[in-house]
C-alpha cells in the first residue's frame, strides 16, 4: 500500500497554487475534516484527524479520524459496520482544513446517536433564537443500543 507523503511548507504560493500536499496540524496536532455523503451532498460530520488518521485515511480509503474524547485514533465503522468510503478527499486553500466525500456502508448513518448525519437538529436564528433546536431527522437509522452494546458513550458532558 502505498505511503502518502506530506511536504514541508516552503512557500505560500506552493501550499495555495501548488500540487504537493503540505497538511498544517494546529497545535494541538489536530486537523478538522468535514464529511460528506457523496451522492447528496449532505454533511454527515465533523471530524478531527492526526498525522496518523489522515496517512490511514488516504492509504487505506476509508475514513479514520481522532477521537478527542476518547484520544485515540479510530476507523470509522470499526464498530459498528457503518465504515466510510473515501470516494473523494479535498484540502483546504491554506491546507489545515480537509474535506471528505464518503459513500456509507451499510444503513448510510454516521451519526452514534443513530441518525444519518451529526447535524440533525437546527438551530433558530433571528426571531426564532433562543428557541427550541429543531429536528431535521424524524428517525433514526439504527437502533445504536443495539450497535454500540457496551462501548462508552463518546458524548462528553
Amino acid at each position: 500500500m502505498p505511503h502518502p507523503e506530506f511536504h514541508p511548507r516552503r512557500s505560500v504560493e506552493e501550499v495555495e497554487e501548488g500540487t504537493v500536499l503540505a497538511p498544517k496540524f494546529g497545535p494541538d496536532g489536530l486537523l478538522p475534516c468535514i464529511t460528506t455523503d457523496a451522492a447528496t451532498g449532505n454533511v454527515l460530520m465533523l471530524g478531527w484527524m492526526n498525522d496518523a488518521a489522515l496517512r490511514l485515511t488516504l492509504q487505506t480509503g476509508e475514513a479514520h479520524y481522532f477521537s478527542r474524547a476518547r484520544l485515540t485514533l479510530w476507523h470509522k465503522g470499526a464498530t459498528s459496520g457503518l465504515v466510510q468510503q473515501v470516494i473523494e478527499a479535498r484540502i483546504d486553500d491554506d491546507q489545515d482544513a480537509i474535506w471528505l466525500r464518503v459513500a456509507v456502508a451499510g444503513s448510510g448513518a454516521s451519526c452514534h446517536v443513530g441518525y444519518r448525519s451529526c447535524f440533525y437538529r437546527a438551530v433558530p436564528t433571528g426571531a426564532d433564537a433562543g428557541g427550541p433546536l429543531r429536528f431535521r431527522e424524524d428517525a433514526k437509522s439504527f437502533d445504536p443500543t443495539l450497535v454500540y452494546a457496551d462501548a462508552p458513550n463518546p458524548t462528553q458532558l
